[in-house]
């Protein structure tokens, strides 16, 4: 009877361990990845401090969620060819080159140049409610007009480059926590850029998976690190001595939002 509870023990033993390699091949599997990263300032890491000298005008940060993925997860090869102000057509004619046939992830970040995310808060700032509201509108516009199709032709284009990767579309996170005592904007243009933000990531959740991709989407987990927010601000707010960094993650928000969303969606 002992040596029959002895190997009853050895069974659920070995069961065990098999369970817990198999929950383990998931991220032993991302060490054999070679890993691309496409897109905007939001992937390059603007506004996160320390950026590779390579990198020169695109602003490459290692504080960036790519770049973190790679430190922290070490797949076999890593390339982020992500630039500041990049759009659609700019991933299509200057990034796609950097994937290949090997190529088994990718992720990108882009769609918000495509809608003048850098000219409405220009205007916003500067101009007003009205004109601020109106450029919105005219953003929102384009985006349900022109924006999944964009996006189409850059979704596309990573298949046919590397068919065999897995590629995750990483969206935007909102900018202002509303109903919250705020100078700058009005509340009106705070709740209209969200509405255009929240517009934007939509379209590009539902562009992704219709590709058959998965969409890693950072809103939720930015909640309490907007601006206007009273913990600590995971965005840069308006900064007029360096415009560039104005509303995109610190590297707070890259480590402690962006990449934690990716890490989970990619694997």
């Amino acid at each position: 009877m002992r040596k029959s509870r002895l190997v009853t023990l050895a069974v659920s033993l070995a069961a065990s361990i098999g369970a817990t390699f198999a929950l383990a091949v998931p991220a032993q599997a991302a060490a054999t990845d070679r890993y691309v990263a496409l897109g905007d300032s939001y992937a390059s890491g603007v506004g996160a401090g320390s950026y590779t000298s390579e990198s020169g005008a695109c602003q490459r940060s290692t504080n960036a969620y790519p770049a973190l993925y790679n430190a922290n997860i070490r797949p076999a090869s890593y390339r982020s060819v992500a630039c500041s102000g990049a759009t659609t057509t700019d991933v299509i004619n200057n990034q796609l080159s950097a994937l290949s046939s090997t190529t088994t992830l990718v992720s990108v970040t882009i769609g918000g140049n495509d809608v003048g995310f850098a000219n409405i808060m220009t205007t916003c700032v500067l101009y007003g409610e009205s004109q601020c509201l109106a450029a919105i509108e005219a953003a929102k516009t384009k985006a349900r007009n022109e924006l999944s199709g964009k996006l189409a032709n850059v979704y596309n284009g990573i298949k046919s480059r590397a068919p065999s990767a897995r590629l995750v579309v990483v969206g935007y996170p909102v900018f202002y926590q509303l109903g919250t005592f705020c100078v700058g904007l009005s509340a009106n243009s705070r709740a209209a850029l969200n509405d255009g933000i929240n517009l934007v990531d939509d379209i590009t959740r539902t562009a992704a998976t219709s590709a058959g991709f998965k969409f890693a989407d950072v809103r939720s987990i930015f909640v309490g690190h907007q601006l206007c927010s009273y913990g600590e601000k995971w965005l840069h707010a308006l900064n007029y001595l360096d415009l560039g960094v104005s509303y995109h993650p610190t590297a707070a928000g890259q480590a402690g939002g962006y990449y934690p969303v990716f890490r989970s969606v990619a694997g």
